[in-house]
């Protein structure tokens, strides 16, 4: 069995469960300032981040809204990246519908900021940044 180097990406794929892919998409959309596409396949509706399509090594993923996609606040956590500054995407969160849970924290050892959120389909998500 091939062991995963220290070079190699833990994640490589996402999906954050949705009930509502046009609530979701546009939350997401506000939220990073960037624009994201759907489209059906495999009987579920998938609307992608940016990248999704590329195969360069960048870690992506999609909203889905399935049968076996269910919005929780349990379980695991996604830190998604809010470079440069975490506060400027954290601002964008509750005008937009989600709830903060924890503001922006920093992590010791300087290793940046973390924040959490409810976003608007009931997902507890995470933000990290350096600044």
């Amino acid at each position: 069995m091939e062991k995963l180097s220290a070079a190699t990406n833990a994640l490589n794929w996402f999906e954050i469960p949705v009930t509502d892919t046009a609530r979701a998409k546009a939350f997401y959309e506000k939220l990073f300032d960037i624009s994201m596409h759907s489209m059906d396949m495999m009987g579920m509706e998938m609307t992608f981040f940016p990248g999704s399509e590329e195969t360069n090594g960048k870690v992506s993923g999609a909203l889905v809204k399935g049968d076996m996609h269910k919005p929780s606040m349990d379980g695991v956590v996604i830190y998604l990246n809010a470079n440069p500054h975490i506060q400027v995407v954290l601002d964008r969160v509750e005008p937009n519908g989600g709830k903060i849970l924890m503001p922006k924290t920093a992590i010791g050892d300087d290793m940046g900021y973390m924040a959490f959120f409810v976003d608007p389909e009931g997902n507890r998500m995470a933000l990290h940044a350096n600044g």
